[in-house]
């Protein structure tokens, strides 16, 4: 077993997970701590690496693309300090890094675990329910519904109409953006009801300003991703539509035809077989 300890966090690798828990040093992110304990699978992790630095170094894991459903709505937004996936290590402990990157590397290459995307969560997300007050509202995930609440710093024409409760299957995605600069950020619900107003102004949206508790919005917008259907899964096979009743034969058309079948055997063009057998076939559609 490899471990390592430090003020960030504590690693530690037993051949089959990557348990990451989160250190009291006040470096650590909000969200790594609100988000606790998280148990990485083997078959979950493309690589390791150790990035050492002039006074600290970095080691981050990197997941197979689709396996967390936190890397699947923030892809590239998180800063390190929220990054579960990255622990600072002090320079004196340097060769636990380096032995806990060799160890997690010999394993990957033991059980020969591919660095392809996954097409199914590998990691459950955040524990539900989640609350999270940020920006201009409040929003609450049961695992069946949404509800989004607003408060005083909310546009007016947003909460004219209350809260609101968004079913998950109404749902077709999630959008999740870090304020940066001097452009805020949000979290977004998009449903067939739902418009691309300015998050300011969309009453589907939260908006972010940046502010201490905006990257807690990640874990809510997560823990509904990772309830959804993975977006690179195979679509479910659509059951096959009913055939179409045939449509009745014209009832005159069969008549014509008959007549017609009688004036090819009369002038001897079809035999007393061929014009029986063509009768029969008419016959039977009437």
């Amino acid at each position: 077993m490899a471990e390592i300890i430090q003020k960030d966090g504590t690693w530690t690798f037993d051949g089959d997970v990557v348990r990451i828990v989160p250190g009291g040093d006040k470096g650590v992110g909000l969200l790594r701590r609100t988000l606790g304990e998280v148990t990485v699978p083997l078959r979950a992790l493309a690589s390791v690496s150790f990035e050492p630095g002039r006074k600290s170094g970095r080691l981050r894991l990197r997941l197979r693309e689709g396996a967390c459903p936190l890397l699947q709505i923030t892809g590239s937004g998180l800063e390190d300090a929220s990054n579960p996936y990255v622990l600072t290590v002090e320079n004196d402990r340097t060769g636990v890094a380096e032995y806990f990157v060799d160890e997690v590397r010999n394993a990957l290459l033991l059980d020969q675990v591919p660095q392809t995307p996954v097409d199914a969560y590998l990691l459950p997300g955040p524990a539900l329910p989640i609350t999270v007050g940020a920006g201009d509202g409040t929003a609450t995930f049961y695992g069946d519904r949404i509800r989004l609440e607003w408060n005083w710093k909310t546009d007016e024409g947003k909460a004219t109409n209350g809260a609101r409760t968004i079913p998950l299957g109404d749902v077709q995605a999630v959008e999740w953006f870090p304020a940066s600069g001097l452009e805020n950020g949000y979290l977004r619900f998009v449903t067939a009801a739902s418009t691309k107003a300015p998050p300011k102004y969309d009453p589907y949206s939260v908006e972010l300003w940046g502010f201490k508790k905006d990257p807690l919005m990640a874990l809510v917008a997560a823990a509904v991703v990772a309830r959804m259907p993975h977006p690179a899964a195979a679509p479910e096979p659509r059951a096959a539509l009913p055939a179409a009743p045939a449509e009745a034969p014209d009832h005159d058309a069969l008549l014509r035809r008959l007549r017609e079948l009688g004036e090819l055997h009369r002038a001897g063009i079809l035999t007393d077989e061929e014009f029986t057998t063509a009768k029969q076939a008419v016959l039977r559609q009437m």
